[in-house]
């Protein structure tokens, strides 16, 4: 049986690019853990990608996730089916654009096959406890880089 573990992210960007940060928080049985970095000149979208990647990668075995993000963009492409659409399209948008951070999401691609993953949208910046530490995580990184 796998383990079941929660998984929030948040990634943050001071200035879009600008220097970045994410967080994550992993739960399993009770027990947190907070991973958290950051970079110069990236965007919010990297960030909230790296956070979804990085929490992922810290996990040790298969395992059965429930991913929290409160971004429309990383979820939204599970969710709603872009990816299969961009994987059809040659990493093409609907629009017949290249899609952004392709390598990203080949990485987050790889990461997911690992694993069951859920991806479940959060409204961001409100009550959800986790996600708000999440994003504190990503503020603190892009403090340090300020």
């Amino acid at each position: 049986m796998l383990k079941e573990v929660e998984i929030y992210t948040d990634g943050a960007c001071s200035g879009n690019p600008g220097n970045g940060g994410w967080g994550a928080i992993l739960s399993y049985n009770g027990k947190e853990k907070e991973i958290s970095g950051g970079e110069k000149d990236t965007t919010n979208n990297k960030m909230e990608l790296k956070a979804i990647i990085e929490g992922l990668k810290a996990l040790k075995e298969k395992c059965k996730v429930k991913l929290y993000s409160d971004s429309a963009y990383a979820v939204s492409a599970f969710t709603e089916n872009w990816i299969d659409g961009w994987l059809k399209n040659n990493w093409k948008t609907a629009g017949n654009k290249p899609v952004k951070n392709v390598e990203m999401w080949q990485e987050l691609l790889t990461l997911i096959d690992k694993h069951e993953v859920e991806f479940i949208k959060v409204k961001g910046h409100s009550d959800n406890v986790k996600n708000n530490r999440c994003d504190e995580l990503a503020r603190n990184e892009i403090k340090k880089l300020n």
